[in-house]
């Protein structure tokens, strides 16, 4: 631990929603781990706000110039975004503004293992660069084996790229996480109301057990995965989420605002399905007697049977949820995309102007 006279106040800035719920997880071991590297006296405090973006997509340095000024007498400002930002061709993880003391960590670029530690160890190593003296020998611990600094000449800018060549795909799962999809099944409740209400039907007609046994395995995941993307599709569609790129330098961050949607809604609707296959399951173990079931298709009966069938009327029951999607908050669907809650906070020209 290195000895200092003068307190150390640590500000740490973040977005809403999973932004902000990762960083009061990572508070008090952040925290304790500055303490143990700076000095005792050390206070990190938090605060949840978003940042507005420019026309061109990305995020308003001014503003974050007005939010240094906010805290003058913070040592070090360390803002976790969920905006997935790209500079020379290449997802920028972190970026340092030496004379406002502050720092920007891309929470989409850490990827899909953007675990506390990671996020914590990049707070650290910023927060090390960002103080005046000099922790060359502490800076090499927190380095990530994925990235590299880059300085930017007589500006006091310092950029953390990602090095893999896989960074657009981390970045897609980064925003997937942030994207929050298993959070996302309870906001298509209309959607799940009228796949319940058709796939109950499976549980009471008989020519469905019938077609559950006669077709293959390979079939019936057949069936299972189009009636998963036809609904992606129809909400997409119907919902307005398939973003389009006002200009030719916005194509790239569109291409991973629409991956990221694309890669939720499958995830959200996957979870739906799921949770139909075990509900209809259920109801048919308890509904349809085995000895009736036997008779009917004329083979023996296992749990497989009942699987079959609890598949089938899942696929029916979610095609005909897409319909009830039309039933959902619009809004609430619209929110669980990158690209759409980043619209609500985007200045117009007009503003700027």
């Amino acid at each position: 631990m290195s000895s200092s006279d003068t307190p150390i106040r640590v500000m740490l800035v973040a977005d809403p929603g999973v932004a902000a719920r990762r960083i009061r997880k990572i508070e008090a071991a952040f925290t304790a781990e500055a303490r143990e590297v700076l000095a005792d006296d050390v206070t990190v405090e938090i605060e949840t706000r978003s940042v507005r973006i420019s026309p061109d997509g990305t995020l308003d340095i001014k503003a974050l110039g007005e939010l240094d000024a906010e805290h003058l007498d913070a040592d070090a400002v360390l803002m976790l975004t969920e905006v997935p930002r790209h500079d020379e061709g290449r997802p920028l993880v972190a970026e340092l503004f030496a004379e406002s003391r502050t720092a920007i960590i891309s929470y989409p670029t850490l990827g899909i293992w953007a675990t506390k530690r990671r996020i914590q160890e990049i707070f650290m190593d910023c927060l090390l660069q960002l103080l005046p003296d000099s922790h060359g020998p502490l800076q090499q611990k927190y380095a990530q084996r994925w990235t590299q600094w880059t300085p930017t000449e007589g500006n006091g800018r310092h950029r953390l790229f990602a090095r893999s060549g896989t960074g657009d795909l981390r970045t897609i799962l980064g925003m997937t996480v942030a994207n929050d999809p298993f959070r996302t099944a309870p906001k298509l409740s209309g959607a799940l109301a009228g796949a319940a209400a058709v796939g109950a039907f499976g549980i009471f007609y008989f020519s469905i057990w019938q077609m559950a046994d006669a077709l293959s395995t390979a079939r019936l995941l057949s069936i299972g995965v189009t009636a998963i993307l036809s609904m992606v599709v129809w909400l997409i569609l119907t919902n307005r989420l398939w973003d389009k790129p006002t200009s030719r330098d916005l194509a790239r961050v569109v291409w991973l605002y629409n991956g990221s949607t694309v890669l939720t809604l499958l995830i959200a609707v996957s979870v739906l399905y799921a949770t139909l296959v075990v509900t209809i399951l259920i109801g048919a173990l308890v509904v349809i007697d085995p000895d009736f079931l036997a008779d009917l298709i004329g083979n023996e009966i296992s749990f497989f049977n009942y699987l079959d069938i609890a598949w089938l009327s899942a696929a029916m029951g979610v095609v005909a949820g897409a319909v009830g999607s039309t039933f959902d908050s619009s809004m609430d669907i619209r929110r669980i995309t990158h690209g759409q809650r980043e619209s609500q906070r985007r200045y117009s020209e007009e503003e700027l102007g």
